[in-house]
Parts: structure tokens; sequence; C-alpha cells
């Protein structure tokens, strides 16, 4: 099987829709040199769509199926994507139907949280959490007997025990390409927390964190939707920060913070950190809880089986002992220069080239050891 015969069609939210929108834009160009031809079909975020919308879409994408015996149809699957979920559903012709699934083991945990539903919380949960495991079983007939990638292997695992008539196949978040900052042993005494805020991220912890640390050590916050936390005395907000800007935060910090609990009250879920690949492209040690694919990480990262002021602790330790520190960043560097999208995106080119049946493992890791590292 010669990829550059076909044609891949490339279902994922637009660019600047989350962090999988961000990843889709990499993988995307990760991908191109590859295929005769790529087309990408970008679609809103979660909650966006109707019934209707998301019928469109499922004519829109069956016309990009010109021949389906040579198309691949690749598409991105998170909490709430119902359009790639059902739009990807049983195209006619019988294209090859892979996935990435970025919230494992489910590949869509709300199957018809449709833009009606997602205006409405308490009946979204109400129509999906009392029936979860009836539409697990609808996840797991959708599924059938594709491909899906996960970003750690903990979800790869994870979607091996949901969906056994499926291929699970284990690669690994992206680094994405940043410009070289200063060492981290060199930075100003401060930690960072990173990110988009919502639920689980920990930020509503930032409190206990300042009250645990040693006041020298300073507290910088940035990502979307920081502007709006409430202010704590000795902690800098900085919101939303992009180029030259997000160098210079993670120029400002040692380490980076990411006290990630359970977020989700259907269960456990194993998805990768885009920002904990994000410290890793600038050369940024990581202290994180023990949670998850977080525990996966192999190298440059401080993993702790405890709460907010153990992880206080441990981030104290960390930035004050420059050795520590600058062992820790050395083997960020190795994962940086490991998990480029170039690199990475040779796990998808394996898979895609192997017949579908003649797939007999089900759950596959074609990476080498060092490509596991810095999940979660």
């Amino acid at each position: 099987m010669t990829l550059s015969d076909y044609r891949l069609v490339y279902v994922a939210p637009r660019s600047g829709v989350g962090g999988v929108g961000d990843y889709a834009d990499d993988f995307s160009v990760a991908v191109r040199p590859h295929f005769r031809e790529v087309v990408e079909y970008r679609h809103d975020g979660p909650g966006s769509d109707s019934v209707r919308d998301i019928l469109a879409h499922r004519r829109a994408i069956q016309k990009l199926v010109d021949d389906p015996e040579r198309t691949i149809v690749h598409c991105e699957l998170s909490g709430g994507s119902v359009v790639p979920f059902w739009a990807t559903r049983r195209l006619t012709g019988n294209p090859r139907v892979t996935a990435t699934v970025h919230d494992p083991p489910g590949l869509v945990w709300w199957p018809a949280r449709t833009k009606f539903l997602a205006g409405r919380k308490i009946l979204n949960h109400g129509i999906h959490y009392p029936l979860r495991s009836l539409w697990r079983r609808l996840e797991r007939a959708a599924a059938g007997e594709r491909t899906f990638f996960a970003l750690t292997k903990a979800g790869a695992d994870s979607l091996a025990r949901e969906y056994p008539a499926a291929t699970a196949t284990a690669s690994t978040l992206f680094v994405p390409e940043r410009p070289n900052i200063m060492a981290a042993e060199e930075r100003p005494l401060a930690i960072g927390l990173f990110g988009l805020v919502y639920r689980g991220k920990g930020f509503d912890q930032i409190q206990q964190l300042r009250d645990a640390l040693p006041r020298e050590i300073a507290i910088r916050v940035a990502g979307r939707g920081t502007e709006q936390l409430p202010p704590v005395d000795g902690v800098e907000i900085v919101g939303e920060v992009n180029g030259p800007d997000e160098d210079a935060f993670f120029a400002s910090v040692r380490a980076l913070v990411v006290p990630y609990g359970r977020r989700t009250i259907y269960g456990d879920a194993f998805p990768a950190s885009s920002v904990v690949t994000r410290a890793i492209a600038y050369q940024t040690p990581i202290v994180c809880m023990k949670y998850g694919a977080l525990a996966e990480s192999d190298g440059g990262a401080v993993v702790v089986d405890g709460g907010i002021d153990d992880v206080a602790d441990a981030a104290a330790t960390l930035v004050t002992d420059t050795v520590a520190l600058a062992r820790l960043r050395r083997e960020v560097e190795t994962l940086r220069t490991a998990n480029t999208p170039m690199l990475v995106v040779d796990d998808f080119l394996s898979a895609w080239k192997v017949t579908p049946s003649l797939a007999a493992a089900r759950v596959t890791n074609p990476t080498a050891s060092l490509r596991g590292v810095g999940r979660g």
C-alpha cells in the first residue's frame, strides 16, 4: 500500500478551536507530503451544530470521498465532537475511516450533544449520565473495526478495553516548534501555570498553592481565560499569550506546575496534555500530579503522588536546586527533539499502510521507548 496514491480527507476543528484545532494545524502540515492529496474539512467546536448541520456535514464529507478504495478519512474525536462522530459513520463506498481519540476511552462522551443540548447543561447530563452504558454501546457499535489512535499509552489501553473489535494504536502528542530560550536554571525564581481555564485544570487551587509555597518563589499564570480568574496576592495573572508574549512567559518561570485532577463524573479519562508539550517545546521541566496519563512521563518531570501541598513541596525543591533543574531540563530537550510533528506522524503512516484485514493485533505501539516520554 502506497499512501502517495491515496487522498486523505481530514476532518478536524477549525484552527484556534481549542487545543484540538491547534493540534490539527500542525498535524495537517506533517501528513501532507505523504499523500497524493490532503483535503481538510474543518468544522466548528463542540455544541455548535444542529442535527440539520450534522447531516449537511455528512453530505459534504461524502462528496470528498471521490474514490473510496483510494481514500482514507481521518478525524479528530474529543469530548462533545458530534460532527466527526456522526458525519463519518457508514459513508457510502465504505472508505477506510480512522480517528485520533483525544479523551479516551470515550470517543465523544455525549453523542447527543447538539447545539440544542449544548445550551442546556442539566438536560444534557440528564440524557447522557443515567444512560451512559447505553451511549457507550452506541459508541462501540459506531467504532466497529476502525483504527483509533490515542496520544498516550494509557489512552490506547483504555480504547482496547472499551472497543475490542477496533485496533488501538498508541502514539504521543507532538511537541510544537518554539524558539530556544534561556536555560531553566538561569530563569527567575518562579513557577508557572498555563493553559485554557476549565474545570479540572487546577486553576481553582492557585490560592492553596500560593499559601504552601515560600514567598520568594513567584507564581505566574497564563492562558486563555486566566484573565478572568479572581486575583490572588502574590500571583501574577498574565492572561492569554501568543508569539513573543508566550516566549516571554516561559522564559520567566523555571518549571511548569500541572495540578490536574479527576475531571469527569463519567469515569476516568486519559487525555494527553498540550500544556505539557508546550512546556517541553520551551525546554521547561514539569511538576504534575500522578493522575491518568500524566503518570506516563519517562523524563523531564517530577510526578507527585499526592495533593496540591505535595505538589508545592516538590516544585519548591526543584526550582531551588539548580543541579536537579538542569538535569530535568536536559531530559526535556531530548523529548523536544524526539517528538517533533514530522517524527510522530510516522506512527500514523505506519498504521495507515497496514491493510485493515491484516491488522491482527488490537493494541499496537509502533513507537520507540523514547517516544513515550512526556505523555500526559
